[in-house]
């Protein structure tokens, strides 16, 4: 095997690690470095920090991102089923059915629950 077909990829790792080292190096060289007590201070949303960053969350805030990213990826299949469609049949038409009936039924089961209700 010729080592000369791997020049290509070593250019493109080398430019890869240059386009994203070579703006730090400008920015932390040639920018100014003029701290003071209101660059240091920590900042929110326009407004001194009220309450210590470890503070708890509630529950539900993970459960709708647990949700919300669990039915997302589901429907992110369907891209490809809908793609592939002409090439999958019936069969991949009666799976993705089956695969949507599961979906639904989930749903209605959380939304039973009141998983999806924010108060």
């Amino acid at each position: 095997m010729n080592l000369e077909q791997y020049l290509p990829v070593l250019l493109f790792i080398l430019v890869g690690i240059a386009v994203g080292v070579v703006p730090l190096v400008l920015g932390y060289v040639l920018g100014p470095n003029r701290p003071d007590a209101a660059k240091n201070s920590p900042y929110e949303c326009g407004f001194e920090a009220f309450e210590d960053a470890r503070m708890k969350f509630d529950v539900r805030f993970y459960l709708i991102a647990i949700l919300f990213i669990l039915f997302d990826l589901e429907i992110a299949f369907l891209l490809p089923w809908a793609v592939a469609l002409q090439d999958v049949g019936m069969a991949g038409f009666v799976a993705v059915l089956i695969f949507l009936s599961v979906l639904v039924v989930g749903f209605a089961y959380e939304w039973k629950k009141g998983a999806l209700d924010w108060e």
